[in-house]
């Protein structure tokens, strides 16, 4: 018989009294068949518990050992196991690493090789201890611990590796450059901000406190080109439109849409709407 387990759902279902009738939530339990038990995904679970209890214990193990080996030569020993401790992490960050890396194996091979390194090291300090206390066959072994986790943990990160095809990892690379193009692109703009704010500061420092700026100077000649007030009056032959007026201050090198507005309100229309400037305005500057 297979196995099943009760879900509650629910639907809506015309009740009606005294003639009128409403949809009404009615709850109700069903028995729903589980589906068979996925062995494959125990298994692999349970192994890869079993990879992480084993490398705590190998972490423990080379701890104890190298940091009673740096305990011989160093004064304080608590500085010694802290030290110690050092060369198990290394290995197991960059397995770490490389499980990050488990969709590229391009990626994944400059932590897979690093943890080799790390782990020979690692290894090589335990046989020293034990070569030190007389026992090198002890050495030996005890450095074994490391390389069966190390071992162990490999096997478990292949079998979790899902490497792609060639087309998709390319498509894969493109996007991550997309990504981090537009991620650096914010360090870079606020560099940009940041050194806008520096130059504005100097040259309020420049201007002496006066609290004018080169660009707010009234003789510049942005700022007479830019200046309504000195733009040129329409022709006598007859009323400017909106348009003429905008066409007229683009002519004369106004640009900003508050400005344009004003010159249009005072050649042109005095009640002339904004929207309306301002759409003509970028109509203007596309044909242009």
């Amino acid at each position: 018989m297979p196995r099943t387990r009760t879900v509650e759902r629910s639907r809506l279902v015309p009740h009606t009294i005294d003639g009128t009738t409403h949809l009404v939530l009615d709850r109700y339990k069903e028995d729903v068949p589980l589906p068979p038990r996925d062995w494959d995904r125990i298994v692999l679970t349970g192994v890869t518990a079993a990879a992480a209890v084993i490398g705590v214990a190998s972490v423990v193990w080379s701890t104890a050992s190298i940091g009673s080996l740096l305990d011989l030569v160093v004064p304080l020993t608590a500085a010694a196991y802290a030290a110690a401790v050092v060369f198990d992490l290394v290995w197991l960050s960059c397995m770490a690493l490389e499980w990050l890396a488990r969709y590229d194996q391009e990626r994944a091979t400059l932590p897979r090789r690093a943890g080799y390194v790390a782990l020979g090291i690692a290894m090589g300090a335990v046989g020293a201890h034990g070569w030190i206390s007389g026992d090198a066959a002890i050495g030996f072994i005890a450095a074994a611990v490391s390389g069966l986790a190390k071992i162990l943990w490999t096997v478990v990160l292949r079998h979790h590796a899902k490497p792609l095809d060639a087309f998709t990892q390319q498509w894969v690379d493109a996007e991550r450059a997309k990504a981090g193009g537009r991620l650096a692109m914010v360090s870079v703009r606020r560099e940009l901000t940041r050194a806008e704010q520096a130059v504005a500061a100097e040259r309020a420092a420049i201007s002496g406190g006066s609290g004018a700026s080169p660009e707010d100077d009234p003789e510049s000649p942005e700022d007479e080109a830019e200046d309504p007030e000195d733009a040129p009056m329409p022709p006598p032959n007859g009323p400017m439109t909106i348009a003429d007026a905008v066409r007229m201050a683009l002519s004369c090198g106004i640009s900003d849409p508050e400005k344009v507005l004003r010159y249009v309100r005072q050649v042109a229309d005095a009640n002339a709407k904004e929207e309306s400037v301002l759409r003509t305005l970028r109509m203007e500057r596309k044909s242009a």
